[in-house]
């Protein structure tokens, strides 16, 4: 059975989001996209480390190549990047550049699928037009336009078949499902779930080996595992009310890290942490840039 959320980190994050588990680094990597930081939580000492950025990095993933990331930058920008402790992050190549017409959106969430490809989106950095759309990159840096639309696009996850794909529209409080085509297109684009006012709203996302889809909601204090006809299984409360995304970590996935928000809400104690849960079953492997784990 799933259990209460615990806080392993006041970390304050005003905009923590797209938390990442590294097996090799044994560590949770998160981004605080308000803050212009990623945060580094080392799982067996429990160690914490932190990079300021000029360019705020909206999500991580790893890179198949070497012991680096690929990070989706504030600026649109999709590069290549290192992570050492007690030194500087380095910005390295640029893999692609997304909108360059379009300087009022920003990047927002994005993953790894076991193809090697990334999947992002872009939103409104207001927050108010429906100017954001969703993105597929391949590993040669290909990038195409798979849907549009979207006011606060989040939280890709590939389900474990490797055929469907959810994302967000937060705004909207809709999770879409799509087709995955074996060339990466996306078909068959439908309602998978929609919140209420109640629920707040769907922020970041993940799937875990069983093909339950996890949410976190954001201005709802909690995450909710849905099944996959997207009926919900059950919900695990939090401290805090803006909840925004969660991963499965650790050398047997049967840990969940969750990410929080503390902008706007200084009255709440443990807003911006890290929090962990016995969430009772295993996630799916993560996945890195740049070649397929078939």
């Amino acid at each position: 059975m799933a259990q209460e959320a615990r806080c392993v980190w006041q970390a304050r994050a005003s905009l923590g989001e797209g938390p990442l588990w590294s097996p090799r680094q044994d560590a949770v990597y998160f981004v605080d996209i308000r803050g212009s930081r990623i945060l580094r939580h080392g799982l067996s000492d429990g160690s914490q480390a932190g990079w300021e950025l000029d360019d705020a990095a909206c999500w991580l993933v790893e890179s198949a190549y070497g012991d680096g990331f690929v990070a989706g930058l504030r600026s649109r920008r999709v590069v290549r990047l290192r992570l050492e402790p007690g030194q500087a992050a380095a910005v390295g190549e640029e893999i692609a550049r997304i909108e360059p017409d379009r300087p009022g959106n920003r990047l927002n969430d994005g993953k790894a699928d076991r193809d090697g490809r990334l999947w992002i989106g872009s939103m409104d950095d207001a927050e108010e037009a429906p100017a954001g759309s969703f993105y597929r990159i391949d590993a040669d840096g290909t990038v195409t336009k798979v849907d549009d639309g979207y006011t606060v696009a989040n939280g890709p996850a590939p389900a474990p078949d490797g055929r469907t794909i959810y994302h967000t529209d937060s705004a909207a409080r809709t999770v879409y499902a799509f087709d995955i085509g074996t060339d990466g297109s996306l078909s068959g684009k439908r309602v998978h779930i929609r919140f209420g006012e109640a629920d707040g709203y769907p922020d970041g996302m993940t799937c875990d080996a069983e093909g339950g889809l996890w949410i976190a909601h954001w201005d709802g204090a909690r995450v909710s595992r849905f099944r996959p006809d997207g009926t919900l299984d059950r919900a695990i409360a939090l401290p805090v009310s803006r909840v925004t995304s969660c991963v499965f970590a650790g050398p047997d996935l049967d840990r969940l890290f969750i990410t929080t928000a503390a902008h706007g809400r200084q009255d709440e104690p443990l807003a911006g942490s890290l929090f962990e849960c016995d969430p009772g079953v295993r996630g799916l492997p993560p996945c890195r840039f740049g070649t397929s784990s078939r």
